[in-house]
């Protein structure tokens, strides 16, 4: 197959449903600022993730994947400024045929929007049940050439935790929130954490905890040596809009982020 050219990238076909974006930010503790935002599927009027996602069939998948990258990078370029910020966008997987012709939409959409290939960060879901894990390790090293940073999301959950980190390799881990939900009551949990982030360091990996809701598991999670956090406590998703980052434990200097 060319490397600039695949069945799937010439396909023009309109999605029959419209989506919009919403952004949640990424708080880097130590650095007391904001790292990034997660662009997050939405509908139109602020409707679930699920209600668009379920609409998603084989048929339509690469256009979905393709339309939302493009929306999300050129969403961010009117949102973020000049900013040093990173945008993080999930993909999937199944849905790229071939990887250096299938980003060619979003190096596009990164050039109209003079947003840096380095401030982009490309989640994988492994609660997306992988066909071919061959595909997705050309897809991770391909986009690894390209500059971006790339990301297991849900890391914790799904299909294969700890293999799929050990054939893959990204520069990012997310761990799942079930891993993190009360944790501040849970040595087992407690220690689960340390160990993954022992690992990660040792991998030269980057662990960011999602779905942080109080203060008391973010004391947890950052004595655990984790600095990169996402979550309710910080803010809920801004439709087509950045959120104000409120909810922040009073060593962070509101102020800088």
């Amino acid at each position: 197959m060319s490397g600039n050219v695949c069945a799937g990238c010439r396909d023009e076909n309109t999605l029959p449903f419209e989506f919009k974006m919403a952004f949640q930010p990424i708080v880097d503790v130590s650095a007391r600022r904001v790292w990034g935002y997660e662009a997050l599927i939405r509908g139109t009027n602020g409707e679930s993730a699920h209600s668009i996602l379920s609409q998603v069939t084989e048929e339509n998948r690469y256009r979905f994947d393709q339309r939302a990258r493009v929306m999300a990078i050129e969403t961010a370029g009117q949102l973020f400024g000049h900013d040093d910020i990173m945008l993080s966008i999930n993909f999937m997987p199944n849905a790229v045929y071939e990887p250096n012709a299938c980003i060619q939409k979003s190096l596009a959409a990164a050039r109209r929007a003079n947003f840096p290939h380095k401030r982009l960060m490309f989640e994988f879901t492994e609660n997306e049940k992988m066909t071919d894990t061959q595909h997705v390790k050309r897809i991770v090293a391909a986009y690894r050439k390209l500059g971006f940073i790339t990301a297991l999301d849900d890391f914790g959950a799904g299909y294969a935790g700890l293999g799929l980190l050990s054939q893959m390799q990204p520069d990012l881990i997310k761990i799942d929130m079930e891993l993190l939900r009360d944790i501040h009551l849970s040595q087992p949990k407690q220690v689960i954490i340390a160990g993954l982030v022992q690992i990660a360091n040792a991998l030269d990996i980057v662990v960011l905890a999602e779905g942080v809701e109080n203060e008391a598991e973010l004391t947890v999670l950052r004595a655990a040596g984790i600095t990169l956090f996402q979550g309710y406590y910080f803010a809920k998703p801004g439709l087509m809009s950045l959120p104000h980052v409120s909810g922040v434990d009073l060593s962070l200097d509101r102020a800088a982020i």
